[in-house]
């Protein structure tokens, strides 16, 4: 299975979404490319959209591998067998996490710019992105979630393998995931069309999603 696009896959996700009935939901995309996706899920869901702005900690050598994350709100979140792994020793860690935590501040005033806040507290908290891989982003996107007060926190996205969707599902209180394919390389794959999202068009976004 392949999504024309975050836009479809989002489509997509709203109705599997939808079809639960959320009460009083709060779709918290995470940037980059989460928005257009949680764009579309809260337009199934007549809902209030927002960003959660949460950063991967790359391995050395290995970026694209995510040791762990941070996220607005102080939080970090370590993957300790990831770390074992590839050798990575605490320096390692603080040293990316430093520089990703200055990334997510740079980013976090620049939508903000677009849209204020939504507090989630009481709500039903959505974390949508537009894939699961290890899930580092989205389980610091729970803690984040948990100290602000959500009424629940559920975790939603186009695609993710089943290892990973078990253990976001251990921390959250409910996962929602369209495609669980049984092999999983990496989450661009299952688009047909993957262009990254910029800075700009999730501030547009954001924006138009507060018009209606």
């Amino acid at each position: 299975m392949r999504f024309a696009d975050r836009r479809s896959a989002g489509q997509a996700l709203g109705e599997s979404v939808a079809a639960l009935g959320p009460h009083d939901p709060l779709v918290l995309a995470l940037p980059r490319g989460g928005v257009p996706v949680g764009y579309e899920v809260a337009k199934a869901l007549g809902c209030d959209l927002d960003v959660l702005v949460v950063r991967k900690v790359g391995a050395p050598r290995q970026p694209e591998l995510a040791l762990g994350a941070v996220a607005e709100g102080g939080v970090t979140v370590r993957n300790e067998d990831l770390m074992r792994h590839t050798g990575a020793d605490e320096a390692d860690f603080a040293r990316t996490a430093s520089r990703e935590s200055k990334e997510l501040e740079r980013r976090l005033a620049g939508y903000r710019s677009a849209a204020a806040p939504i507090d989630p507290a009481g709500r039903v908290a959505i974390i949508v992105d537009d894939g699961l891989a290890t899930g580092s982003t989205a389980k610091a996107g729970v803690e984040v979630l948990r100290a602000r007060d959500a009424a629940e926190v559920w975790v939603a996205a186009p695609v993710g393998p089943d290892d990973t969707v078990e253990a976001i599902r251990a921390l959250s209180d409910r996962v929602v995931v369209a495609h669980r394919p049984a092999r999983f390389r990496a989450v661009g794959l299952f688009y047909r069309d993957f262009t990254q999202t910029g800075d700009d068009e999730v501030r547009e976004l954001l924006a138009e999603s507060r018009l209606g």
